[in-house]
């Protein structure tokens, strides 16, 4: 049983040994000191992942509540539809870099459209961006960090725009603010992407929620349920694509919407499309 008031959650300390081993068909091997740490679970909180110099991963809280959304996209009829989140989670406080990637994962599949440590990484499928999930959660768990009821997941559709919106219900996460301001889009990006977290923030903490590079999510794409409100919703059952969000260095404005959805098949890479990750409750 989680506690609602209080989680304990091991953080990765100092790095001890970050040699990177090498041998025939062996990732790196880094070996770290854990440390214990109480945190409240309506706090952001900053964990260290296994990388060369202990790279950071900042995590923001975010709290149950709901949102208002439209159903029928792109018709002059639309309708809102209150989405309820019934449970907190963490969701990264910047799209998973190029150099959380690699710590992970072994390589950065990166190139040719913003290169470097605290790029966004891009050119993963939606495959690529689990199996870095599934990796985060198994060394974790192997060495007694991952908190009790939690795990590393990609966000689902409603948990990244209830997010983005930050109590927002505009076009954009923060009111009176242009999108030159919030992100990086076709207008401002001289064709490429850049470091995470450089344009300004929403309420709660969360950059690159607009622009840079497309953010994979859990769900399945389809349709939205013809229904006034939603609880925790997961989206299609099945289907052939997923779903992607928050536009992309490439975009034009009206694309970089918090509303603006968007589907590929879970097995393309992109140059314009990465993630974040979540730390949510098991299903």
């Amino acid at each position: 049983m989680v506690n609602r008031k209080k989680l304990m959650i091991s953080l990765l300390g100092l790095v001890l040994a970050s040699a990177l081993v090498w041998a025939a068909g062996l990732l790196p091997v880094i070996t770290t000191q854990p440390k214990s740490q109480t945190v409240n679970e309506d706090s952001s909180v900053t964990f260290n992942v296994i990388a060369t110099g202990g790279l950071d991963l900042d995590m923001v809280w975010i709290k149950p509540g709901s949102f208002m959304r439209y159903y029928k996209l792109n018709s002059s009829s639309e309708l809102p539809q209150q989405v309820t989140l019934t449970k907190g989670f963490w969701l990264g406080k910047y799209e998973v870099t190029q150099a959380q990637y690699k710590a992970v994962m072994g390589s950065n599949p990166a190139k040719n459209y913003g290169v470097g440590d605290n790029y966004p990484v891009y050119y993963v499928t939606w495959y690529d961006a689990t199996n870095f999930c599934a990796k985060l959660n198994a060394q974790e768990k192997a060495a007694g960090r991952l908190p009790s009821g939690y795990e590393y997941t990609l966000p689902t559709e409603a948990q990244w725009e209830y997010a983005c919106r930050a109590g927002t219900t505009g076009d954009y996460n923060v009111n009176g603010a242009t999108l030159s301001d919030l992100g990086w889009y076709a207008d401002n990006s001289n064709s490429k992407t850049h470091p995470v977290g450089q344009k300004k923030p929403n309420a709660w903490g969360l950059y690159d929620m607009h622009g840079n590079v497309y953010e994979w999510c859990f769900d399945w794409y389809g349709g939205y349920p013809s229904t006034t409100s939603l609880t925790d919703p997961q989206g299609a059952s099945t289907a052939s694509f997923r779903v992607m969000r928050g536009g992309c260095w490439k975009d034009e404005a009206s694309d970089c919407r918090s509303a603006r959805r968007r589907n590929n098949s879970p097995g393309i890479k992109e140059n314009y499309c990465g993630f974040r990750v979540a730390l949510s409750p098991v299903q």
